[in-house]
């Protein structure tokens, strides 16, 4: 299998100074719509873990709504934009942490809910299975884990670099392993079109928002109580 993301600088990306011209395309502004959709169901509950959390537009949500939420991210400057962000709304119940994702501790048994948004195909391959050990290992018993992901063919396989994108067995395999699959069902995860020079835009819907609809899969887990 090949690993698309292995030679992306995921801080220079956050800088505005690789790949992109402007903000990153997955950065739009709020909660993803697939996501939001769980928080407005009463999906999530108790203390929230915002695993690759970006700019944080998830936990900031979250925040604004009462949720007391931690967000862990590799890069420092979505780090330091999220922190900034939580203090100028006052939220100071969501707090924000630089580490890897994928061996991260300090957090053991912490979380009700931990919430991927768009992070799993953008972790290197070899990176899954200790990013999914980790994530167990912060989880509060019955947590619940919701996943975000790229679907297979979501961009043009002519792409040199790109997500990971999975599956549906493969991603029923990888999370199998360390926690109880409850569904896994086709979704979208909506980004504005990229302005970058060659960039094959695939054929797809967009939202009322004007943002493009990519195919997804969102994932429900728990960890046994």
């Amino acid at each position: 299998m090949t690993d698309r993301t292995e030679q992306i600088d995921w801080d220079s990306t956050y800088r505005g100074e690789a790949r992109f011209d402007g903000p990153p395309p997955w950065n739009i502004g709020e909660p993803q719509p697939e996501l939001a959709a769980l928080i407005r169901a009463g999906k999530v509950r108790g203390e929230v873990l915002d695993a690759g959390c970006g700019y944080a537009e998830l936990s900031l949500a979250l925040a604004a709504d009462g949720y007391t939420v931690v967000g862990i991210d590799l890069t420092p400057t979505a780090v330091a934009a999220a922190t900034a962000a939580a203090q100028q709304r006052g939220l100071t119940n969501a707090t924000f942490v630089q580490d890897d994702i994928t061996s991260f501790t300090g957090f053991d048994g912490r979380f009700d809910t931990i919430v991927d948004s768009t992070l799993f195909h953008s972790l290197p391959i070899g990176g899954r299975d200790g990013y999914l050990r980790s994530v167990a290992r912060a989880a509060a018993p019955g947590a619940a884990f919701y996943i975000l992901v790229f679907a297979a063919g979501a961009f043009p396989a002519e792409l040199e670099q790109k997500p990971n994108e999975v599956t549906e067995d493969e991603l029923r395999e990888a999370v199998g392993k360390h926690w109880v699959i409850d569904e896994v069902r086709p979704a979208f995860i909506h980004g504005n079109i990229p302005a970058m020079p060659g960039f094959p835009m695939p054929d797809r819907e967009f939202d009322e928002k004007g943002r493009i609809k990519m195919p997804a899969f969102l994932l429900s887990a728990h960890k046994p109580g």
